[in-house]
């Protein structure tokens, strides 16, 4: 969604301007307004709430239920300064009933009811697969140009890299994705009015002129002050298959990203391995030594996140970091059996020796599975296609989880 001066930064849906409302009445945070929705059944609903019951809820209480349903009653006005200001900065809001809502965001329970966005946040193709490269902002050269190695390769192959656009770790990771062509998002701790760091202003703007995205769940002007960057941290975490750390240092707020990861999200922590002695690295050793992956080539990394990719193109990714004391309708030996391309949009895995043009509806991954009659590069796929490598790239990642190409070194074949 881009926006000018005849377009609206919002949905027309009534109910995205209701959960915009939500977000700025002071002290209701993703939690409390998730109680609320989950209570009142709507958001109109909470926004007519009175104080008696919104007493009710947990973590309200009579103290503040008064003052919260005065701020509800009296919230409007400021929806519309805030879309004034969306506006000024060309940015939009992308809401929890928006298709371009990152779907692995929307599982988790404290998922940001609203997302302030520059440039495209898409939930299909490649963005679908994000994977998070977090560190210290503080890094080594050699932490700096594994970033950009990690960042690099793991955009070639199709993943959109995540981070927070700091100095150091975060930035190398950006940029990385960026000379590779490939789709990077970056997730602020300060509303969109600001630039932090302010010597990443270009980068930004260069990320969105890319077609990649800057996103922040705060309003426009919030400044970046220290008690904003866990809660970011959560963010970077939730819209990922997986998060590496590079380079951190004990204390570090990548190993808060890498806590979300583990303890509430249930994604895949990988670490480099970094010097034993170096304080920059003890931190992402720690991990490692508390069962991380290590991984030292992108490859591994991929191979690592196989499963998690396979259960999101199924649409079962959710039911991966289920609490286990919950009742649920999907059984675990199931979705490990499931299909790579079963679900409710996909058509059946051709049968080995088959003909793997077999359920492929779209017409470049056809035109793709055609061309591997003989093993090819992504350049070479590319060329022949007349398309850009990064399009290229995200089918071939689909066409992978799905089973039907495999990687054969530097080329592509079919995977008989």
């Amino acid at each position: 969604m881009r926006i000018d001066a005849d377009t609206s930064p919002i949905s027309d849906d009534r109910r995205a301007r209701q959960l915009l409302a939500l977000t700025l009445v002071p002290n209701l945070g993703p939690v409390l307004i998730a109680r609320l929705l989950d209570q009142f059944g709507s958001p109109d609903a909470v926004l007519g709430a009175s104080a008696a019951r919104l007493s009710g809820i947990r973590g309200i209480g009579r103290t503040r239920s008064s003052q919260i349903a005065r701020d509800l009653g009296g919230v409007q006005p400021k929806v519309d300064e805030e879309l004034d200001k969306i506006r000024r900065v060309k940015a939009h809001v992308v809401t929890l009933f928006d298709e371009q809502y990152p779907p692995l965001l929307r599982e988790l329970a404290g998922a940001p009811p609203v997302l302030f966005v520059r440039g495209n946040l898409l939930s299909a193709g490649r963005d679908r697969y994000a994977m998070a490269i977090v560190g210290s902002r503080k890094c080594t050269l050699y932490g700096s140009e594994q970033a950009s190695r990690f960042g690099n390769a793991l955009s070639s192959a199709g993943l959109c890299i995540v981070s927070g656009g700091a100095r150091g770790i975060d930035t190398a990771a950006h940029k990385g994705a960026l000379s590779a062509g490939g789709s990077t998002t970056v997730v602020l701790g300060c509303g969109l009015g600001h630039v932090y760091p302010p010597e990443n202003e270009l980068l930004f703007d260069e990320i969105v002129e890319r077609g990649g995205a800057i996103v922040s769940e705060l309003p426009v002007d919030t400044a970046p002050t220290p008690k904003n960057f866990p809660a970011r941290n959560r963010i970077i975490s939730g819209m990922s298959l997986g998060v590496l750390v590079i380079e951190a240092a004990r204390g570090s707020g990548a190993l808060i990203t890498a806590k979300h990861a583990t303890e509430e999200h249930g994604r895949e922590v990988m670490g480099v391995p970094g010097r034993v002695d170096a304080p920059s690295s003890a931190g992402t050793n720690d991990l490692l030594k508390d069962g991380a992956h290590l991984v030292t080539e992108p490859s591994d990394v991929i191979g690592i996140l196989e499963r998690c990719a396979r259960h999101l193109y199924c649409g079962t990714h959710h039911a991966m970091a289920a609490d286990p004391a919950q009742p649920s309708i999907f059984d675990q030996a199931d979705l490990d059996r499931a299909p790579a391309s079963s679900g409710p949009s996909t058509s059946p895995t051709a049968a080995p020796g088959g003909d793997p043009l077999i359920g492929v509806d779209d017409p470049i991954e056809r035109s793709i599975l055609g061309l591997l009659v003989e093993p090819r590069t992504g350049d070479e796929l590319s060329e022949a296609l007349a398309l850009s490598p990064g399009e290229v790239r995200a089918k071939l990642t689909m066409l992978e989880i799905s089973g039907r190409v495999k990687r054969a070194g530097s080329r592509f074949v079919l995977a008989r």
